[in-house]
């Protein structure tokens, strides 16, 4: 697996988007307490379950373009069932 660490461009966007679907998720704590009704809750609930969704496919789909890609494409050392086996490995949480 790779462990060495690194950034990509979409990180920082990532962070952001995860900060504001924080700040979402502590509004919709605040709904709970103001005894908003199911509804609004779930629908609430479900935009900040997309927005972390959408964050994970993100920095996935960044990982195999930027990562994954690099490595197979390189002629590096690196032997391709690893690759294959990271490949796996990350595609679970898609």
């Amino acid at each position: 697996m790779m462990t060495k660490q690194h950034i990509h461009e979409s990180h920082a966007q990532i962070v952001k988007r995860l900060k504001r679907a924080e700040g979402h998720l502590r509004r919709v704590i605040e709904m709970f307490d103001d005894d908003r009704s199911c509804l609004e809750l779930a629908q609430q609930l479900y935009a900040v379950e997309k927005a972390i969704t959408e964050a994970k496919r993100t920095l996935i789909h960044d990982h195999v373009d930027n990562c994954l890609d690099v490595a197979a494409n390189s002629g590096s050392s690196k032997p391709t069932k690893k690759i294959l086996a990271e490949f796996k490995a990350i595609a679970r949480y898609l």
